[in-house]
């Protein structure tokens, strides 16, 4: 059994995934800051500075200064602005790599353009042979 487990191991397709799991936790801090540190703060000129995350419903019914206060007095609270970041957050990063997706496609697109070969245009019929159909139909007709 442990043969079998190394054989397994061993094939391409275990190991491209594991590169691939390895590849994408890297490129989700890449995308987590491109989002955060980039795109967020251009969004927040847009829309006056409003951060939705600050958002919340004291179950309670107290008004608290801030979702941490609330939090701190143990009140359970609806932090639904947390969740429209985060929805937020998924549309742009989802589009975010759509993009990239796109763009990696378009270029893998040209090197295969770039590899294959240009088939050569079907050849016609030379002029002698045209010749001799048409001397083959003349004795014909």
């Amino acid at each position: 059994m442990l043969e079998e487990f190394k054989n397994f191991i061993a094939k391409g397709n275990v190991m491209d995934m594991a590169v691939g799991i390895i590849i994408g936790a890297a490129f989700t801090a890449i995308v987590t800051s491109l989002v955060g540190d980039i795109i967020n703060p251009v969004i927040a000129l847009f829309t006056g500075g409003i951060d939705f995350s600050g958002w919340f419903y004291a179950m309670d019914g107290n008004d608290y200064a801030s979702l941490d206060a609330a939090t701190e007095a143990g009140t359970p609270v609806f932090a639904f602005g947390k969740f429209v970041m985060a929805v937020i957050n998924f549309l742009i990063i989802a589009f975010v790599v759509f993009l990239l997706v796109k763009m990696v496609n378009r270029i893998k697109e040209a090197a295969e353009k770039e590899e294959e070969p240009v088939a050569e245009a079907p050849k016609g019929p030379t002029e002698l042979e045209v010749l001799l159909e048409i001397r083959d139909a003349l004795k014909r007709g």
